[in-house]
This record gives C-alpha cells, structure tokens and sequence, in this order.
C-alpha cells in the first residue's frame, strides 16, 4: 500500500473513494468541500441529511455516485467535537475511514482531516498509523485467508503535501509495532528462545544496530543463576539478547529497554491448572516483542540517543530438570531468591536482565512485562501500570504513552509491602501475598536496578492483547509498548 502525502485540492481528486471527516454541531459545507458538494450536484448534503449524521467519534455514512463521474464513492467520519481533536482521535478516524474503504472494495482512496494543534507532521503521522496498522492482517498459519477482500493500493492525504517525512516515519513506527504483533500472535512452536535471537539478527543486520546473544554458557559465566533456573526444564536452550543503536556522534541520551521474553510458559512446576489460560500463555513474551519492535523502528528512525534492547528468552517449562518450589538461586548482583512459586518466573529473568542493564551505564532503563494477572485486575485490559520512583521517568512516559494512544496508569510503589517478600532462608521471595501482587512485584525488581539513576517497569499484561476489534487494533495481539516506547527515545 502506498500512502501519499498530498496537495491536491478535494474538488480535483478522482478515484475509487473520498472520505471527509466532520465535527459535530459543524456540519455546514464551507470552502473546497462546498465547492466539490456543488460539483456533485449535493452529494455530501445529500448523505448528511438522508442518514442523519451527527459526526458523532468514528461514526460513518457513505454513499455510492451514479453517473460515471472521477469519483466513485464518498464516505463521511464523524470527528466529534472540535476542541478534543487529537492525534489519537486522528487515528481512530482514520483507521475507520480505512477499513470501511476495504469493505466497500475501494483500491484507491483519499482521505481529508483537519490539521491537528496546527501541526501538519503530527497528522500526517498520526493518519498514517492509523491507516496502517487498522489493515494489518495476519493469516500466515491459515492455509487460505478466510476472507479474499479486496485491497486498498492507494491512499492519498489530502491538505498535506510537503509531509512526506512524517509519512515515512509513521511507517517505520508501524513496521515495529507490527512485528511485535507477529511475536505475540505466533504460536510457541514458532516463536521460540532460538526464534527470537534469530529475529534480533535480523533487525541487527537490516538496520545498522550491534549485536550480542549470550548463550548459556555465558550467561552462567556471568552468575545468572535466577534466568538459568527458569530455563533449565527447557529442551530448547535460552538466549539473552541484547541489542544497541548507537547514533552518529556523541549521543544525547543512553537509554535501555528491557523485555520479559519468556516464549511459553507453563508455570512450571506450580503448573497452570484448567481455566488458567495457559493456552495464551504465547503471549508472555510481550514484553521482548515490544522491545524488538521497538528496535527495529529505532533502528530505521535513527535518533541521537544510544538505546540498548535487552530480552532473556526462556521457556518456563517442566521436565526432571525443572526448578523446584523451594529452590533458592543466586542472581548476578548476588542476591538470593526463595522460589515460592515456579509460576512468578517472568521477574525471575527479568532480574538478571536488569543486572546487566544496570552495568551499561545508561540514563535511565525501563522494562515491560506481561508480569501479573493483579494489574489486570486493578487496570482492565487496556491500561498498563506504571511502576517508578522516579517522578521525572514517570513523566516522560506517561507523556510518551499519550501522544501514542497507549494508556498508562501510574501505580504506588509502597515500599513497606517488601516485607510480603521476606525469606527466612534467602534475600527474599519471588511472590508475596496476593493483596498488591503487582506492587510486590516491581518491589522484586527494583532490587536488582543499583546504578542507573531512572528505572521504571511497565506491566503490560493487559493491552497486549485484545478479544475485539478496537479501532487501529484489531483482535488480537496489539503491539502494545512500542509506540510508547520510540516516542520516550525520541523526547
């Protein structure tokens, strides 16, 4: 699909469909569109009065042209109200507007929305990702797809020629977000440790970023005793993946992000029991898609900032080998760990993935996690909590987060619930109580960030994934985070 930043006037565009967003209680024709519903003897008029259209969020109306004229088709999408456009809203519009264009069978398309916050890259940017990811379609385990629908080839955007940057890095962002959707949607037999190491290869190789994928013997060089124990069930060996994007010149910033890579987890010896949804358990290494996302939208997007992209893939499995209830391991910072439950192994790799992080002598580090099913509880399924100590970490992402669409809530991180951690054998446990288990939770993770002034964890448990077509996403994986996430490099 080719998206086309645009100066042609709507009265001279021809093709298969034109959609016109709206405002409500804005609904009088002015200017160029006055002059194209004159053109078409009252055809906009027409539709708003024949279906009584308010311009309500993301409603539509359409109606076909007769008389063989340059355009085949119109489609209005309600706006809402004026004074609460914004790029999300733009989005949302625009990934409407789209999806309808494909169901009504148009191969060419134009699209006018109105300027956001005076800022014509934002809505060129904002559109296009609404464009791209809204037709994302993944059938590559189908046989045949079920629906042989035709496809939109172009989409021209209209009132915003010059923008052609924008565009381009709308789809370089969208590039990412769409292989994070690819790794969560796989199934365990195709996204395995090996898989994920084989795919940071690529990105590396594709665009420009080094590479480092330490194997086991490595990493048991290295003292990384709580990720190895999760791994140690496994046939399938681990692999810790590490990436970096080094700019041109000095870097601005130096920046990590750390993803939870666990590609099926069973739960281990506490193993997951009926009505558990260990059948999703796929998608428990959201975190590292959205972390390769990320880096391969990094990596095209070319940013001054240093960036490192950190994932311990491991599968938490169940064999002879399996690690035990009980067992107390060792992390690379020398911290010991009571093994409560096998189950709470996603922050067992995460703290040795945050050990190394913490040695690189970054800024700031941020990890994601489809750690707790208790954020899912506090926050639903569209929101992921934000975990931090730090207010100014905080801030950037939630800034980052609102300018992507992505919703974050920022969580307490009650210090005085460590105690639910406490061993009488080791440093502490891997689980505390269930009361605040997501509190608890980022508890045990801090304790293994020592030197890095910033850190925050992200529980994305929820967002990454949805049952029903909401918008830009449709059902299933989300890429949730990546989006987040290149906009907190690029702040």
């Amino acid at each position: 699909m080719n998206i086309r930043a645009s100066n042609t006037p709507l009265s001279d565009w021809s093709g298969d469909g034109l959609a016109v967003g709206l405002f409500e209680n804005e609904l009088e024709l002015t200017g160029d569109l006055a002059n194209l519903d004159q053109k078409l003897a009252g055809a906009f008029k027409e539709l708003i009065d024949d279906e009584e259209f308010k311009a309500k969020p993301n409603s539509t109306a359409f109606t076909r042209l007769s008389g063989g004229g340059s355009i085949r088709k119109i489609i209005l999408v309600g706006l809402g109200k004026a004074e609460a456009l914004n790029a999300e809203s733009l989005r949302c519009a625009a990934a409407t507007v789209v999806k309808l264009a494909r169901k009504q069978k148009c191969k060419s398309l134009a699209i006018n929305l109105p300027i956001c916050d005076d800022d014509a890259a934002k809505t060129a940017q904002a559109i296009t990702e609404g464009i791209q990811l809204a037709l994302y379609q993944d059938n590559r385990f189908k046989s045949e797809p079920e629906e042989k629908e035709t496809q939109v080839e172009t989409v021209d955007l209209l009132g915003l020629g010059g923008q052609e940057a924008a565009v381009t890095r709308a789809d370089q962002i969208a590039s990412g977000v769409m292989l994070a959707r690819q790794l969560v949607a796989a199934p365990a037999n195709e996204v395995t440790p090996v898989t994920m190491a084989e795919i940071a290869q690529v990105i590396a190789s594709e665009h420009g970023l080094e590479i480092e994928i330490l194997e086991k013997e490595d990493c048991e060089k290295l003292g990384m005793g709580a990720f190895l124990a999760v791994a140690q069930a496994s046939d399938l060996p681990p692999k810790f993946i590490h990436l970096t994007y080094k700019p041109q010149g000095t870097p601005r910033r130096k920046l990590a992000i750390v993803g939870k890579g666990v590609t099926f987890d069973s739960g281990g010896l506490n193993i997951k029991g009926a009505g558990s949804g260990i059948e999703t358990m796929k998608m428990d290494m959201g975190g590292a898609a959205a972390t390769l996302g990320a880096a391969k939208a990094i990596g095209q997007l070319k940013p001054d900032v240093e960036v490192h992209f950190i994932s311990a893939a491991a599968e938490n499995m169940i064999s002879g080998h399996a690690m035990h209830p009980g067992d107390v391991l060792k992390a690379s910072n020398g911290k010991t760990i009571e093994v409560n439950n096998t189950d709470a192994e996603g922050r067992l790799t995460l703290a040795d993935a945050l050990v190394f992080a913490d040695k690189l002598g970054v800024e700031a580090i941020v990890d994601l996690a489809t750690l707790t099913g208790a954020c899912i509880v506090a926050l639903g399924n569209e929101i992921a909590g934000l975990f931090t100590p730090s207010d100014e970490l905080a801030s950037e992402l939630q800034k980052a987060s609102q300018s992507a669409g992505e919703k974050l809530w920022r969580m307490p991180m009650e210090e005085k619930y460590f105690e639910g951690l406490k061993s009488g054998i080791a440093d502490m446990k891997n689980t505390g109580p269930r009361a605040g288990g997501s509190i608890t939770a980022s508890l045990f993770l801090k304790q293994f960030v020592k030197d890095t002034p910033a850190w925050a964890h992200l529980d994305v448990a929820g967002p990454v994934w949805t049952d029903k077509d909401n918008g830009y996403n449709p059902s299933g994986a989300t890429g949730f985070g990546v989006r987040t996430l290149v906009n907190w490099v690029l702040s």
